[in-house]
C-alpha cells in the first residue's frame, strides 16, 4: 500500500476510525482484461467488492461510505458501457440493498441522479426511503456525480438567494457554500482511498476533501476487500491530522 503526500506525520496510536471513508473504486476493467473477460465481468465483480467493503465498513467502526459509482464524466464511455452500468445499478438497488438494510446500512445517494430513467430515479427514492431509519453505517452512492458542477450548483443557489434579497454578499462564506452541497448532512471525509494505483481525484468531493487523508493502493477494486479495508484503517491511525496547524 502507497500513500500520497498528505499534511500528516506518523504517529497516534490507538487513535479512532475515521467517521468518514470515501472510496473511488478504479480498475474494474483491468481486472476482467487481465483475465481475458468483457468489462461488465469487471463491473460485476466490482459491485460484489462494493458490497463487501459496505458490510466491512460497518464492522470496523465507520459511520459514512462514499462510494464513486458513476461521474458526471462517465457518459462519454461506450454506450454499450453506460448500459451495462445502468442495468447493474438497478440490479443492486433492487436486489442488494434490502440485504445492506438488514445489516442496519441506511442509502443516501449525491450527484444528479434525477435525470436518469424515471422508473431507476423511483426505484433509487424508495430504496433510500425505506433504509432511512437505519444507523449502523451511511453508504453514499456518487452517481452522476462531478465535484465541480456540485459547487457550481452551490454558487448558483447562493447567486440567488442575493439576487432575491434572501442572501447579502457578506453571507456568502465556507459554511454557505458547505450547506448547499449534496453532502451537507454529512461529515467530511477523513480518509479518500483510490484503488489501482492511479493518483488522482478525478472530480471527487474537491471541497470536502479539502482536509482529508488520501491513499493510493494498488490493488483493483474487485479484489478490494475487508482486509484491505482494515489495513487503510491501520493506516490512518498512524497519522497526525493538523488541519494547518502545528
Amino acid at each position: 500500500m502507497t500513500s500520497a503526500a498528505a499534511p500528516s506525520v506518523a504517529s497516534g496510536q490507538g487513535a479512532k476510525p475515521p467517521r468518514h471513508v470515501a472510496i473511488i473504486m478504479d480498475g474494474n476493467g483491468r481486472w476482467a482484461k487481465r483475465r481475458l473477460l468483457p468489462r461488465i465481468a469487471g463491473h460485476k465483480k466490482g459491485v460484489e467488492a462494493a458490497k463487501t467493503v459496505a458490510r466491512a465498513a460497518g464492522d470496523l467502526g465507520v459511520e459514512v461510505l462514499t462510494l464513486y459509482a458513476f461521474s458526471t464524466e462517465n457518459w462519454r464511455r461506450p454506450p454499450d458501457e453506460v448500459s451495462d452500468l445502468m442495468g447493474l445499478l438497478r440490479h443492486f438497488i433492487e436486489h442488494d440493498v434490502q440485504e445492506l438494510s438488514q445489516n442496519g446500512v441506511r442509502l443516501k445517494i449525491i450527484g444528479d441522479y434525477k435525470t436518469l430513467q424515471p422508473d431507476l430515479v423511483q426505484l433509487i427514492d424508495k430504496a433510500v426511503a425505506d433504509t432511512a431509519a437505519n444507523c449502523r453505517t451511511t453508504l453514499v452512492i456518487a452517481l452522476n456525480y462531478g465535484s465541480q458542477a456540485e459547487i457550481a450548483r452551490a454558487a448558483q443557489a447562493l447567486a440567488q438567494d442575493v439576487a432575491s434579497g434572501a442572501a447579502a454578499l457578506a453571507d456568502i462564506d465556507a459554511a454557505a457554500i458547505e450547506a448547499r452541497l449534496y453532502t451537507a448532512d454529512l461529515p467530511p471525509p477523513d480518509l479518500v482511498i483510490r484503488t489501482s494505483g492511479e493518483q488522482r481525484l478525478s472530480n471527487f468531493l474537491l471541497w470536502q476533501a479539502a482536509y482529508a487523508e488520501l491513499m493510493f493502493v494498488d490493488t483493483l477494486w474487485p479484489d478490494f476487500g475487508k482486509a484491505h479495508l482494515a489495513q487503510a484503517l491501520e493506516n490512518f491511525a498512524m497519522r497526525e491530522r493538523r488541519f494547518g496547524g502545528l
